[in-house]
């Protein structure tokens, strides 16, 4: 290019930039005269932040510092067969002696940990996060004007992550806990704790995204949590959030780290919710619920199609547990529960905490979908175990049969049955193999898997499962199939096409 044609493109340019901004202003005094348009704006503008101090002066008082002792049993370094069988000595000393002495006692280690936690009451009521106090043998709590106290475990939920201990005061500084419904995306919040040790430390951030029910930190999933990105680490679980009117509105319970560190996404307890549990805790040491008695998941669009559902709305029971309220009520694997109690079921997690929210010995009715059209089962619910209520678990072009789903399968032996640990009378074929970006592969089928049911039949043999598969297939090229993996079971569609 030579000069003379950069300098003309370069004055070419400048005019054409020139008679476009012209136009531009022409067509915006337009478009204001003809239609007056404002650009957008809050209705209430909002007030930079100047300072959080007086925000973490007024509370601060009232976070604690709260350092944990449990008490384990521990095997020692020697090891010896004896008479007794293999034991475990501090050291060939102790050995001998407790040889011949018969001593039978056994070695304890102790551990720590810290967290934080915040006072809801006068004389002593301390919040926390249940990881954090829940199973220890010894808590003290620490102000931060030095003064140390002994706790008590009033009561813990782990399926909130929340605990409730109790120290001996009276006229001690605590919080009030706010409102979290009314708090909203873009709210200033200040979060208080002890992370890695450092007490008194204070964060501040905004409110990054509410009603995080899609976040698993534990089994039970009972939470929408608030998502912050004020820095939190480890040691700030169970300490508050506050919003800038000095009300806890969260405790802080878990981040998201691909490396241990903060990285700005971190979650709370809303407090509405701590409201609840605390309450219940306060007055009964434990939280009950609704007990339904199914292992349950969400639908897909192609479960939900092979289902004939319109949408993917519903949660699938995978597993009916023997002699539960579900199976007494003919609840069976394969339903779709729609509605619960009249309300619709969005998926597995809102089932969940519906179930769950409900007094045990209530009756409940519940809408399912069974073989192409609705009914209604009416369940009387039980109290919930300890360990869940309604889990949530979560070939080539022309191949036929498991290699259209990129399966390998085998009969499921007695021998095969034992090593798996699964009872006489399960049922199946055995899954030995799965083809890379297969339709199996993509679903999370994985060797060792048992499928047990393939379009809500039984399949006993590598046979049966291919005359499924391929049946399936020629109908409308997907198959639903009931995997078994250990103790849990559930339903995946396989498109076959």
């Amino acid at each position: 290019m030579t000069e003379q044609w950069k300098n003309t493109s370069a004055r070419f340019g400048w005019v054409a930039g020139a008679v476009g901004a012209a136009v531009l202003s022409f067509s915006l005094l337009t478009l204001n005269d003809g239609l007056d348009a404002q650009p957008a704006k809050p209705k209430t503008p909002a007030t930079p932040a100047v300072s959080f101090a007086d925000v973490i002066e007024a509370v601060s008082p009232a976070v604690v510092n709260i350092a944990v002792t449990k008490v384990e049993s521990a095997p020692t370094t020697w090891e010896f067969s004896t008479p007794r069988g293999p034991q475990q000595f501090q050291s060939p000393f102790d050995f001998f002696q407790r040889f011949f002495e018969g001593d039978p006692r056994q070695f304890q280690r102790r551990s720590e940990g810290q967290g934080s936690g915040f006072l809801i009451s006068a004389d002593g009521y301390i919040v926390t996060n249940n990881h954090v106090a829940g199973d220890a043998d010894e808590i003290t709590v620490t102000f931060q004007d030095g003064r140390k106290f002994k706790a008590e475990l009033v009561g813990n939920d782990a399926r909130t992550d929340l605990a409730l201990l109790k120290i001996e005061g009276g006229n001690l500084p605590y919080v009030e806990l706010g409102d979290s419904d009314k708090a909203r995306v873009g709210d200033w919040v200040v979060a208080i704790g002890n992370p890695f040790g450092l007490g008194g430390t204070a964060t501040a951030g905004i409110i990054s995204a509410r009603g995080r029910d899609d976040v698993r930190i534990n089994e039970w999933n009972y939470t929408d949590y608030l998502q912050l990105d004020a820095p939190i680490n480890f040691g700030n679980s169970g300490g508050p959030v506050f919003n800038t009117a000095g009300e806890v509105v969260g405790v802080n319970t878990a981040i998201f780290t691909p490396n241990g560190g903060n990285v700005g996404i971190g979650f709370a307890i809303p407090s509405n919710q701590v409201k609840d549990i605390v309450a219940e805790l306060r007055e009964n040491g434990t939280v009950e619920r609704g007990y339904l008695g199914v292992n349950i998941q969400s639908l897909d669009e192609d479960l939900a199609k092979s289902l004939g559902l319109d949408d993917a709305k519903g949660a699938l029971v995978a597993q009916v547990v023997e002699g539960s309220p579900a199976a007494e009520a003919g609840v069976q694997p394969g339903d779709v529960v729609t509605r619960f109690n009249g309300q619709e079921v969005k998926d597995a997690t809102a089932l969940s905490r519906m179930v769950a929210a409900e007094n045990p010995s209530e009756s409940a009715k519940l809408t399912v979908w069974r073989d192409g059209r609705s009914r209604e089962i009416t369940v009387k619910l039980g109290e919930a175990p300890n360990e869940s209520v309604a889990s949530n678990r979560g070939g080539g072009p022309g191949a036929q049969g498991p290699a259209a789903a990129g399966l390998t399968l085998q009969a499921l032996t007695p021998q095969e049955r034992a090593r798996l640990g699964l009872p006489n009378d399960v049922e199946g074929v055995l899954v030995t193999g799965v083809a890379p970006d297969s339709p199996a592969a993509d679903k999370g089928i994985r060797s060792g898997d048992v499928i047990t049911r393939i379009n809500r039949r039984p399949v006993t043999s590598v046979a049966d499962a291919a005359a499924a598969l391929n049946e399936a297939r020629q109908e409308n090229g997907t198959a639903l199939v009931l995997v078994r993996r250990g103790d849990a079971q559930q339903f995946v569609a396989l498109n076959l096409r």
